[in-house]
């Protein structure tokens, strides 16, 4: 016989080995039951009352003793079946606290959302995006700004991506690269904080980040970005930020 099964519908390895004894032995008192069943007394009688209750098992009293029985075995279905619906009004009640769950989880700033962007219209894309999360006055932040390998048409959208920005009144504070000091197309000066970072920091890589989104990315022949959503990280990016922005000119 599979007495797994038992314990994997809800009952502990105690309850089954008391109702199998009780299934064997039939009407019985205590102390034979425990002895049969290898439970100390103490406990038996712990267990046949969470028998009872799951109507498992039931007892008659003979000359003021307790004498014990397992229900019939079909009643194991009908515990099922109680625990089946008990299972599905939580489920129900489930489903309703977890609008609540979700905006606590969203207010918390914990949640983590990670993609991963390829080719330079998803690198134009995320930039587009900043035009639309933010509102006049608000500012985002650049490490590392750079055009990377004369991509084509790479600076004729940035060019019209930061005429965009400013008529909009969003702010950029960037760190670009010593490189790119004469090189930014102008209207990047627009709203804008700028300083170059020394050529010992120059690399191909760029972190773009504001509010709880922070984007890296890699102006290489075939662009790769990740974008992270996590206001933790954005706070992170901003550490390093403030520190770097003391050493660059």
């Amino acid at each position: 016989m599979n007495t797994q099964l038992l314990e994997e519908i809800g009952l502990t390895p105690g309850e089954t080995k008391v109702y199998l004894t009780l299934i064997r032995l039939g009407e019985t008192k205590t102390g034979q039951l425990a002895k049969e069943a290898k439970v100390s007394s103490s406990k038996v009688y712990k267990i046949l009352d969470r028998l009872t209750v799951k109507g498992l098992v039931g007892h008659i009293i003979k000359g003021k003793i307790k004498y014990f029985s397992a229900m019939e075995p079909k009643r194991v279905l009908d515990y099922i079946d109680e625990k089946e619906k008990d299972l599905q009004n939580k489920k129900e009640l489930v489903k309703k606290m977890i609008p609540s769950l979700e905006l606590e989880q969203k207010m918390s700033g914990k949640k983590t959302k990670a993609t991963l962007y390829e080719g330079i219209q998803s690198i134009k894309n995320f930039y587009l995006s900043i035009l639309d999360d933010l509102s006049s006055g608000e500012h985002y932040y650049v490490m590392g700004a750079t055009y990377g390998p004369n991509l084509p048409g790479v600076k004729e959208f940035f060019q019209n991506y930061h005429t965009q920005r400013s008529q909009k009144n969003i702010k950029v504070k960037m760190l670009a690269n010593f490189e790119t000091k004469d090189n930014l197309v102008k209207a990047t000066k627009l709203n804008s904080e700028i300083r170059f970072l020394p050529q010992y920091l120059v690399s191909n890589m760029m972190i773009v980040f504001y509010k709880s989104k922070a984007f890296i990315f890699f102006m290489t022949e075939e662009p790769t970005g990740f974008l992270i959503e996590n206001e933790e990280v954005t706070k992170g990016f901003r550490s390093y930020f403030d520190t770097f922005w003391k050493i660059a000119k």
